[in-house]
């Protein structure tokens, strides 16, 4: 029964995609004694981990490196192996299409090849964000197709990711985890194997509930900071630092939780996850004026940080067309090397347009080739900051020495409030 398997450390687990998700909660599967097959269609991903390279920052290689070496980690390109195992978490990207509604092609072509394998007493987990009732209308539907019965012959749930990559505090191992099962069979099993592994568990009743958790989560971020954008519109024009603002309206020590504006959203959550939401509603006729409201004016940050730094260089006699722009920082958030929908390339590639000569110094991220932006990282030294016409501060790595920013004299656009503390005459805040 699969019941004692887990209990006892003994079932065969399974994680499908190798990412950000998926390879942490591997790892977390293998250190608390399961025997784990992480599947990915990349055959470097899989070379690196047989070879105990770890390419998320995440994970030390040296966890990978003693999977494999235990022989509790295996990864492999091959979905055969599915045919031995007992659990399969589902930890795939979902991103949108260009027309801001889903693509859940990849949950879909795995679900295609667990189909394949599906066997009684088996548990599948999907991970990945998604709509409410994908679960149920996708994977359910399809897997009924085999004549097996779920919750009886088969145990399905959802458990949505929780990762936030860079935080040390709250990582795969200790967020708690909830779990909705199709069936409370299916809830009671996948709870199971969580209990045996991660945090606290969180219980609720269906598949569409725990859905809708990770979708709240994440509206809620995107809809405050969307606020607190739009009062940095405002504030810019009526000339008030919005960032004092904030830190002085965070002392009230209730009613109130302080978001930052920013020059966009970034991470493969926040600037997806709501429009999955949107999207769902409007199937059920309700409009989401207000998460389609947020998604516009956050969306609307590039630009306005592209017309900062116009400003600027035109306060200082020179035209955008033909000036060096410096960015300092292209992941999407603080000391990580993660670049998916990272605003500093929407920023980059404005800018381009516009013939500004760009490059960027990231301790993090050696390369960038994607959406026309064909650039390397500078080392960040004197003669970088000095031969900038200006700098822009997207994402503030605690690496960057921003007295010596300063100290250049090279005119700043300051998108993150890096400078707080610091005085200088040519920063220029968002």
């Amino acid at each position: 029964m699969l019941k004692e398997k887990l209990q006892s450390k003994e079932a065969r687990l399974g994680v499908i995609g190798l990412g950000y998700v998926g390879l942490p909660l591997s790892m977390e599967f293998a250190r608390a004694g399961f025997n784990v097959v992480g599947i990915d269609t990349d055959g470097e991903k899989v070379r690196r981990l047989m070879a105990g390279e770890s390419y998320i920052a995440d994970v030390p290689s040296e966890w990978v490196r003693e999977a494999v070496d235990a022989g509790s980690f295996k990864a492999t390109t091959d979905f055969a192996v599915l045919a031995d195992l007992d659990t399969v978490d589902i930890c795939v990207p979902t991103p949108l299409r260009k027309t801001r509604d889903p693509d859940i092609s990849y949950v879909r072509s795995a679900v295609q090849e667990i189909v394949k394998y599906l066997h009684p007493d088996m548990l599948v987990i999907l991970d990945s964000t998604t709509y409410p009732g994908t679960t149920d209308e996708v994977i359910l539907a399809r897997f009924e197709q085999t004549g097996l019965k779920v919750g009886e012959d088969f145990y399905l749930a959802f458990s949505p990711e929780r990762v936030d990559p860079g935080n040390e505090e709250w990582t795969t191992k200790n967020i708690p985890k909830v779990v909705g099962g199709v069936t409370p069979a299916c809830t009671e099993h996948a709870a199971l194997l969580y209990q045996q592994t991660l945090g606290p568990v969180v219980p609720v009743s269906s598949t569409k509930v725990a859905e809708m958790v990770k979708l709240l989560e994440n509206t809620f971020r995107s809809v405050n900071i969307g606020l607190v954008n739009e009062l940095a519109l405002m504030s810019d024009r009526m000339g008030i630092d919005v960032w004092e603002v904030i830190d002085a309206a965070a002392t009230k020590p209730f009613g109130f939780m302080p978001f930052y504006p920013g020059p966009g959203l970034g991470g493969h959550c926040i600037p997806i996850d709501p429009f999955y939401l949107s999207w769902k509603a409007k199937e059920s006729g309700f409009e989401a004026r207000f998460i389609e409201l947020a998604g516009v004016i956050n969306g609307s940050m590039p630009h306005h940080v592209v017309t900062k730094v116009a400003d600027c260089l035109n306060a200082h006699g020179k035209p955008v067309r033909g000036s060096k722009v410096l960015v300092l920082g292209v992941a999407y958030k603080r000391d990580i090397d993660d670049i998916r929908e990272a605003p500093a390339l929407d920023i980059i590639k404005l800018l381009q347009d516009r013939g500004a000569d760009l490059c960027y110094s990231d301790p993090h991220v050696a390369k960038v080739s994607e959406a026309g932006i064909e650039l390397t990282n500078q080392d960040f030294t004197p003669e970088l900051l000095s031969n900038a016409d200006v700098i822009v501060v997207t994402t503030a790595h605690s690496a960057f020495d921003y007295e010596a920013v300063v100290a250049s004299g090279t005119p700043i656009v300051d998108t993150r409030n890096a400078f707080k503390g610091l005085n200088g005459d040519q920063i220029w805040k968002l």
